[in-house]
């Protein structure tokens, strides 16, 4: 039998394989935990972490929100630190989860903070 956290592994690996960040399209990976959400903007040509965000961030944190609504929050965040490093332009990394709930809206607040994926 599989489980679940093995399928999602073999997915992440099956889709690493095809995707990369550089520095000018930086890869903007998430993680999902039970209860937060986190998004990094990876540059794997020089192996760096460009920037990143989650929902544990004291701006994202105070507000009682949903786990979607706070999905979208940081997705907007991490938009906003992306203008910031002049960068408009990223791949887009689940994670192998279903792009569905706080995935998407992640996805969501990104676009609407100016990313394009």
């Amino acid at each position: 039998m599989v489980t679940k956290a093995k399928r999602r592994e073999k997915i992440k690996f099956r889709v690493r394989k095809k995707i990369s960040g550089t520095a000018a399209r930086p890869r903007l990976s998430v993680f999902r935990s039970n209860t937060d959400i986190y998004v990094q903007l990876i540059d794997d040509d020089g192996s760096k972490t460009l920037a990143s965000a989650s929902s544990k961030d004291k701006d994202i944190a105070a507000q009682k929100v949903t786990k979607s609504e706070k999905g979208k929050l940081v997705g907007a965040a991490i938009a906003r630190k992306a203008t910031e490093l002049g960068l408009k332009d990223v791949i887009f990394d689940r994670g192998g989860y279903l792009y569905h709930g706080r995935v998407k809206a992640v996805a969501d607040g990104a676009r609407e903070g100016g990313l394009n994926f």
